[in-house]
């Protein structure tokens, strides 16, 4: 049963109420997880549904390792700001979501009705690095999105060394890690309260 004192808009909504809180009134950053391992099948299955993000010119920039090994771990954990560090050794699993810059090798088979766009981008690899990152980052809200959606929590983290952590996930220097997202079943403890967001009527102005 939901416990959010939010205002409810089902009414102008397509998702039933259980669907809203899963993927967003009731869905928390989790700092505490179960053993509970993180299956292939559930890493593609949330792929299936992040994919479908939109980004610019349908670029797709995010890359994504999943990090469940011991040893990968170790790789990662000495990378972590102190207060992160703990929770992702516990957690089953821990995604670092990137940023490819070079991304425009792909717009042959992404953006095929643009011949020339793949050629357009090639020359400029500061443009490309920005339109990188920004689509990268819409893609990776659907990403905390889809997890929750198979009924996992996501811890998303951005106290870390992300120049280190790009350089030991993707040596080949192409590539920008923006956010870890610890991945599992919240432990009992996992959530904090909820803090206050600002209304509508702040945030948005209808013109």
């Amino acid at each position: 049963m939901s416990t959010s004192t939010e205002p409810r808009t089902t009414d102008a909504l397509l998702l039933d109420e259980d669907a809203q809180d899963l993927l967003f009134r009731e869905a928390r950053t989790a700092n505490a997880f179960t053993d509970e391992p993180v299956t292939d099948e559930q890493l593609a299955a949330i792929f299936e549904l992040v994919k479908w993000a939109p980004t610019a010119m349908n670029t797709q920039p995010l890359r994504v390792v999943v990090v469940r090994s011991a040893e990968a771990k170790d790789r990662l954990l000495p990378h972590m700001a102190e207060g992160n560090r703990a929770k992702t050794a516990a957690a089953p699993a821990t995604a670092l979501l990137a940023a490819d810059i070079d991304f425009h090798e792909e717009l042959p088979r992404t953006f095929p009705h643009n011949p020339g766009a793949r050629d357009m981008l090639a020359g400029d690899e500061a443009s490309r690095a920005r339109m990188a990152e920004l689509n990268a980052g819409l893609q990776v809200g659907y990403a905390i999105i889809g997890i929750r959606a198979a009924g996992l929590a996501a811890g998303p983290m951005t106290g870390f060394d992300a120049a280190a952590v790009s350089r030991e996930f993707f040596p080949d220097g192409r590539h920008r890690v923006l956010v870890a997202v610890n991945i599992g079943k919240p432990a009992d403890n996992a959530f904090r309260d909820r803090l206050p967001r600002l209304p509508f009527d702040e945030v948005v102005a209808a013109l």
